[in-house]
């Protein structure tokens, strides 16, 4: 009952510190570090750092070596904030352990301990008056240890005065002591002997974990002794050691357990050998492995804690309260590294530390014990306003109110108080869970908390609403690859609810926000359905629609397969390669989801047109089929290979095409074709053929043989001709008579051998030019640019020169024109039109007979004059008229100029307007009646007619058309019968101005 009054009396204090959460413990954001002093800094001041947060700020103090500091009694000891100052240090007196204590009103804390040492020295010797340094090597060795300098064996010139230098490192500030000579004794040799050690290492050396280990070891000898190294365990030594340059000093750094154990060292010359051995002994200040964590307990609570550190030797376990060591208790237990408090009191609030300890260390971990009383509080932790839960469903609905100890927890639904039934559960923790929610369990719900020190109550509403339910859910779909789909996920759910729709493939999210390619989203606010545009290969997979809600999430699952023509084969390989087969082999490429129902070889030449489909061994290659035997190749071609594969759904691309390889060689088997000739000069004989393409040649050195004899001979002549480029060949032998008939074949070889012949063609040989010139040539002239040539055919025989047909030269008078017009007319052709003449020309022309040899005589040249040019003026001032179907034209006479040819007549030349055959009216007059149907209009020219050709055309007349005809022939009058005259035109008024 003293102890129940105690709390209400505490109660106001710790609900304070509950509720704001200020106070603190301290903890330490910087603790005091090991510290060596230079010795000739006394007159400095040591600075040994503390500092720790907390609320309130914690105050310090400090121990030395386990006592406390009395600021008050020691002037050289000042505390600057957390800080220790020590001014003025000695060594007899500030040597030590430190440590630095922080306090507030939550409890105290201890930092790690921290030594205080002096002065660290190392050793350097010089010679006579040289200032550098007597150099290590391996007759000389400087020990850090003793400071003495050893020299393995004494040359002359080691003679002098040595002077030993002690530094301070930390000072960086060095002591010279007095010369020490080294004189060489006179009184005899020293002869060889075997190493003795100077210098050992201790036979037992505590080594702390990843601290560098330093061994020396350094013999006298005659000769000078050569030192290593070896552990005794068997083991090598680890990769990491370092040797000095004599191998005198071993150094371990970064030790670790695995270098604990015996090392040895041996000192060898060649009158024998000494050893030095010891033992490193492996330690390690304690580390923790599991620290204590800040606890905040009710009261009456147990309190358990654990902490766990590593080192060699193994750590023991003390436990500190606000800096004072806790014994056990009737409610306090420790055991190692274990503390229980049972039955806690706010008594037992404050700052615990657990500290681990070694011969080497010790380390401390902090945390802070609150124990806590206070009536039920909702403030922190207030119900739910509002649950929101789906028929069918199941709701939590947390009470979680704060209250040291724990509060009793009872519900109320409106004013009615619930029970634990088949679908309410009242949890330990105090929340309310209801199953299987209907619309009934609508409503508020009171949570009520009760412990000794008060009451308190909380209320929230529950809302119910329908389902969600995935109505039409995407199904498993078999489609080909470049169709477009409709993927379905259609809900139905709570109108009040926002429903998402979330797309994955293949576990990736479709984030149809950035447009993906193929992917689109169609539907409402309750259709999330999928359109696929489109569809890949690559698109075969899971697709899953997840509907979210504010709720619940629900989703739907569906296979899609594509299938598409298979993928291309793979690795074809040529395995062997004769004049006309090829063996392939190859591995099928993917099936995309269709069996691969046959492949196809394809071929590749320098000569095809891409690539061509190639007949194999088996003919049918089934989808099972991965090797074939290509035939019909040519010899001697370069091919590639490629394989193709086909399905159902079509065919797929094609494979690489395998190692371009050359068929061997074999005797060409196609004769030359279209075998003729013929020409050529008297005594020759000319043979020509269409040449054979290299595909075809079949082998190396290809060329062609050439096979002629007489008609009615039994000999052959036999021709080779080397070149592949070959069509003609000339065979010459002047007992050849003209125009002679020769048997002639023309086969091929190679390298193999003579292949084909053609069969027998009959060619002619060479002939003479004819020896007749044509007799009875004449010209005459048609017009200004034509005249017409015109001879007598030769008879000729095989004597006077065979005649195919004859040439007409033609030229002018004119010296300056080099050119000679030449036209050639086959047969027994015996006049020739010339055209394209200049007017008012004289023009020569000769006549030559021409054969296969070449051009015979030239008949003696004759000449005419052309016709003068025709006018150039078209007829003017046209005039007609129009009566009924009667259509009258006049015009004036064209006068002609000088070097023109006289006007003879005229012609009209009128055609429908839509038709484009023209009708054409010749007369000797200036005038013309026409009868013509005007069905539509008609479009009339007139021209000039004269010796030298048609004169220029007047400019088109439109005459429109009269409707009331009907259509008929268009008789032509006499042009004499129409003539009106310039009176007539005006008394009619029927002269109507052209019309173009």
């Amino acid at each position: 009952m003293r102890l129940l009054w105690k709390l209400v009396i505490l109660l106001p204090l710790i609900n304070t510190s509950a509720g704001t959460g200020l106070l603190s413990r301290p903890v330490f954001t910087q603790e005091p570090q090991d510290i060596i002093f230079p010795l000739d800094l006394s007159k400095s001041e040591i600075i040994l750092n503390c500092a720790a947060t907390g609320y309130p700020s914690p105050s310090y103090r400090w121990k030395q070596n386990g006592t406390d500091i009395d600021f008050t009694m020691s002037y050289h000891y000042r505390l600057d904030e957390g800080n220790l100052a020590i001014s003025s240090p000695r060594t007899d007196q500030d040597i030590g352990m430190y440590q630095c204590l922080a306090t507030n009103t939550l409890g105290t804390i201890l930092s790690q301990k921290a030594k205080l040492q002096f002065a660290y020295l190392s050793y350097a010797w010089t010679f006579n008056d040289n200032p550098l340094y007597v150099q290590e090597d391996n007759r000389r060795f400087v020990s850090q240890e003793t400071g003495n300098l050893y020299i393995a064996k004494v040359e002359p010139s080691d003679v002098g005065n040595y002077t030993c230098f002690v530094t301070n490192k930390e000072a960086q500030r060095s002591v010279q002591g007095p010369p020490t000579p080294l004189v060489q004794r006179t009184d005899g040799v020293m002869g060889e002997y075997e190493p003795k050690i100077e210098v050992r290492f201790p036979e037992s050396i505590q080594a702390a974990k990843d601290s560098s280990v330093k061994l020396e070891c350094f013999a006298l000898g005659n000769p000078v002794p050569d030192i290593s190294w070896r552990r005794l365990d068997g083991n090598p030594l680890p990769g990491k050691v370092k040797y000095s340059k004599s191998q005198a000093i071993l150094e371990i750094p970064n030790f670790q357990q695995e270098d604990e154990g015996f090392y040895e060292c041996i000192a060898g010359n060649l009158r024998g050998r000494n050893l030095a051995k010891g033992q490193l002994i492996f330690y390690a200040p304690p580390e923790w492995e599991q620290k204590i964590q800040n606890t905040y307990l009710s009261i009456y609570d147990s309190l358990f804690w654990e902490c766990k550190a590593s080192g060699k030797p193994n750590p023991w376990y003390t436990w500190l309260k606000n800096g004072e060591r806790l014994t056990p208790e009737e409610r306090i237990q420790i055991e190692n590294g274990t503390l229980i408090i049972t039955m806690l009191n706010v008594s037992d609030s404050g700052v615990y530390q657990c500290a681990a300890e070694n011969k080497y260390q010790i380390i401390y971990a902090n945390a802070e014990l609150r124990v806590l009383a206070s009536a039920p509080d909702f403030s922190k932790n207030p119900l739910k306003k509002t649950s929101v839960v789906q028929v069918g469903g199941d709701i939590t609905i947390e009470c979680k109110p704060t209250a040291f100890p724990r509060a009793a927890i009872s519900w109320k639904r409106g004013m009615e108080s619930l029970r634990q039934s088949k679908r309410v559960f009242l949890s330990e923790d105090g929340s309310l869970k209801i199953y299987n929610v209907t619309r009934s369990d609508a409503g508020s719900y009171t949570c009520t908390a009760t412990n000794q020190f008060g009451i308190a109550k909380n209320t929230g509403s529950l809302v119910v609403k329908e389902r969600t339910v995935i109505t039409i859910p995407p199904s498993k779909m078999d489609v080909t690859v470049g169709e477009s789909i409709v993927l379905p996920c259609q809900v139905s759910h709570d109108p009040s609810i926002e429903v998402i729709f979330i797309w994955s493939f293949n576990g990736d999210v479709i984030d149809l926000k950035k447009g993906v390619a193929h992917f689109e989203r169609i539907g409402g606010e309750s259709v999330g359905d999928l359109m696929i545009r489109n569809i890949q290969l690559n698109h075969s997979g899971k697709y899953l629609c997840t509907v979210k809600t504010t709720l619940e999430s629900l989703s739907a699952v569906a296979d899609i397969i594509v299938r598409g023509p298979p993928g291309p084969p793979e690795d074809v390989r040529v395995e062997h390669i004769s004049s006309t087969t090829s063996q392939l082999s190859w591995r099928p490429g993917s099936d995309n989801n269709s069996p691969i129902q046959i492949f196809t070889v394809q071929a590749r030449t320098p000569f095809s047109v891409g690539w061509q489909a190639v007949s194999t061994v088996p003919e049918i290659l089934n989808g099972k089929t991965y090797n074939a035997t290509v035939v019909g190749l040519s010899p001697w071609v370069e091919y590639e290979f490629r394989v193709v594969a086909g399905n159902s759904i079509g065919i797929g691309e094609p494979s690489k095409a395998s190692e371009l390889l050359r068929t061997k060689a074999s005797v060409p088997v196609v004769a030359p074709t279209n075998i003729n000739g013929g020409g050529g000069s008297r005594s020759e004989l000319v043979i020509t053929w269409e040449s054979i393409p290299e595909e075809l040649q079949n082998g190396e050195e290809f060329g062609y043989i050439i096979m002629l004899r007489p008609v009615g001979s039994t000999t052959w002549t036999k021709e080779r001709v080397p070149s592949v480029e070959s069509s003609r060949f000339v065979y010459r032998n002047e007992s050849i008579t003209p125009l002679s008939p020769f048997e002639v074949k023309v086969g091929v070889y190679n390298n193999e051998g003579e292949g084909s012949l053609s069969t027998v063609s009959i060619v002619y040989s060479g002939e003479d030019e004819p020896q007749l010139a044509p007799r009875g040539t004449s010209v005459q002239s048609f017009s200004a640019s034509e005249m017409e040539v015109s001879w007598n055919a030769i008879a000729w025989n095989r004597n006077t020169g065979r005649v195919l047909g004859y040439e007409v030269l033609y030229w002018t008078d004119d010296s300056k024109e080099s050119m000679i017009g030449k036209i050639r007319v086959s047969g027994n052709v015996t006049t020739k039109n010339i055209t394209g003449l200049k007017a008012n020309t004289i023009y020569f022309a000769s006549v030559r007979a021409y054969n296969t040899a070449g051009a015979g005589p030239s008949s003696p040249p004759v000449n005419v004059t052309t016709k003068k040019s025709p006018p150039s003026q078209p007829p003017a001032n046209i005039a007609w008229k129009l009566t009924n179907s009667k259509l009258c034209l006049n015009w004036e006479h064209v006068k002609t100029m000088e070097n023109e040819s006289e006007v003879l007549g005229y012609k009209i030349l009128y055609r429908q307007n839509r038709q484009s055959k023209t009708h054409i009216l010749e007369t000797n007059n200036t005038s013309a009646e026409l009868l013509v149907p005007f069905e539509e209009d008609y479009l009339i020219e007139i021209r000039t007619v004269s010796d030298g050709g048609d004169g220029s055309s007047s400019e088109e007349i439109r005459i429109p058309k009269m409707s009331n005809l009907s259509s008929r022939g268009v008789p032509v009058l006499e042009p004499s019968v129409c003539f009106l005259s310039i009176v007539i035109i005006f008394y009619c008024f029927a002269i109507q101005p052209l019309v173009r």
